[in-house]
């Protein structure tokens, strides 16, 4: 296809069909999928929480992805004046940008405290490197993970990080660098060239470790556990849960999506577009948990493992598997890489309005509002030493006992996500001029129909329903 042409911020759209699919499937596929999915499914009983998920993702996800592109190419802009944009061609009030603007937030403090997490996983890339190294040198390249050290002296790896202030800014620091390096490059030069081979390299590694999983862990109890629904789990925050994941996995809302709408060509037909980065994005999520859950199983770890399953539960579990120093280390790297392709989604979105806004080069703007970012991820990382008894939100009973970057995570994944796409089902559902949204949509006949009674009905009222039931209780209660 021809290349978008020459968008609002002066650059390059994407080369090709091909290089938008894979820089939005890797804004989809992060730490959503191989951390979060594993961890929410594991705390949630497995099977009827992934069954609710991914009917979230076929249901509401789907349809709103499609929505989101749409809106950022027809607008053409950053998110808020795309959405501007969209709104003056509709005859309505332009204070519709104001979806915009939540968008770009939501994305910008996720990218505060993701970077955070992502800078543990660079700690485990450069333990577990030095690990295989070990075994590499000793001639033993089949070893177990952490050769010679107990269960507990694995476990109390992450504790002694968390205990190390400067150690986590450090990390953070690294990630958070990558990350605006990458969105400073630009459009065509940073994020399509990262994407295009990060993305491939990521799939054939998360394939590798599968199929390790399947011949070395106990499979079968990872697939009975992630697909028999067991629906005495269901509760109105286990629903919650799997509708911000379903957000949060697809990036939806968040502001990656739209802005890189806004750099997909007109002769794309956006609808089949959608639904590959829709079906791979869940793909990787049911594979996460295939790959994770075999090997939890088979050294009769505890699935329910919560945030401390990829980072404390799996390394035990590769220490007494073979091969666990190496797998450990493709895992880790894995890992990375589905991080810093969402991170670099999360950083375009702001930096695209910055540049608009304020007219400044995009390196000044990526360096700007990374480094915002950045510090506020510094208050996140000092909430598990320095600032451990900080409850930021402990008024509210669902954020009473959370730290702040659980806080923060929670916050944009429980209320500011869904609040994001109900108001994008809204808009596009019923204030969008429907012609528009019809010659954009790339939908005819009654695929059209049925994907706009999904975004004007299905969505506005299962996100209001789960945000009532799930939330509204837990703020009674406080």
């Amino acid at each position: 296809m021809a290349a978008a042409g020459i968008t609002a911020t002066g650059e390059q759209g994407w080369s090709s069909r091909t290089a938008f699919i894979l820089a939005a499937v890797g804004a989809a596929v992060g730490l959503g999928n191989i951390w979060r999915f594993p961890t929410l499914a594991g705390e949630n009983g497995g099977g009827a929480f992934v069954l609710v998920y991914i009917g979230f993702v076929v249901l509401l996800g789907l349809p709103l992805v499609l929505s989101e592109i749409f809106l950022g190419r027809a607008g053409g802009e950053d998110a808020i004046r795309s959405v501007r944009n969209v709104a003056e061609r509709s005859n309505r009030s332009t204070s519709w940008k104001g979806l915009g603007a939540l968008q770009i937030t939501t994305g910008f403090l996720i990218l505060s405290f993701y970077s955070v997490v992502a800078g543990w996983v660079i700690n485990y890339v450069f333990v577990s490197g030095g690990d295989f190294l070990g075994s590499l040198m000793a001639a033993d390249p089949f070893s177990v993970a952490f050769s010679g050290e107990t269960q507990d002296q694995i476990t109390g790896r992450m504790g002694d990080l968390f205990a190390s202030p400067g150690k986590l800014i450090l990390l953070h620091a690294l990630f958070m660098g990558a990350t605006i390096y990458i969105v400073a490059s630009g459009v065509h030069n940073g994020i399509e060239k990262a994407a295009t081979w990060l993305m491939p390299a990521f799939f054939v590694l998360l394939v590798i470790i599968t199929i390790y999983g399947a011949f070395t862990g106990n499979f079968a109890e990872a697939v009975a556990f992630l697909f028999t629904p067991d629906f005495s789990k269901l509760t109105p925050m286990v629903l919650n849960d799997a509708l911000g994941q379903a957000l949060f996995s697809l990036s939806l809302a968040a502001g990656g999506l739209l802005t890189y709408g806004a750099y997909v060509g007109k002769d794309v037909n956006l609808a089949p577009t959608a639904g590959m980065i829709a079906m791979a994005d869940t793909g990787v999520a049911i594979l996460a948990g295939l790959m994770i859950f075999p090997i939890v199983f088979a050294v009769g770890l505890d699935p329910a493992g919560g945030p401390a399953l990829i980072f404390q539960t799996l390394p035990v579990a590769f220490n007494a598997m073979p091969g666990g120093a190496l797998v450990g280390f493709v895992f880790f790297i894995l890992i990375f890489f589905a991080a810093l392709t969402s991170s670099i989604s999360l950083l375009e979105g702001p930096t695209a309005w910055v540049i608009d806004r304020f007219g400044i080069p995009r390196k000044m703007a990526a360096l700007a509002v990374g480094f915002t970012a950045f510090m506020i991820g510094v208050t996140a990382a000092l909430g598990y030493n320095v600032w451990a008894d900080v409850r930021p939100l402990g008024f509210w009973n669902i954020f009473a006992d959370t730290d702040i970057l659980d806080t923060v995570d929670g916050f944009t994944g429980k209320i500011m996500l869904p609040f994001g796409a109900l108001l994008v089902a809204v808009f596009v559902g019923w204030r969008a001029d429907v012609n528009l949204v019809k010659a954009g949509s790339g939908l005819e006949g009654g695929m059209f129909v049925l994907w706009r009674f999904l975004v004007a009905w299905a969505a506005p009222i299962a996100v209001f329903l789960v945000l009532l039931f799930g939330l509204v209780p837990g703020l009674l209660a406080s």
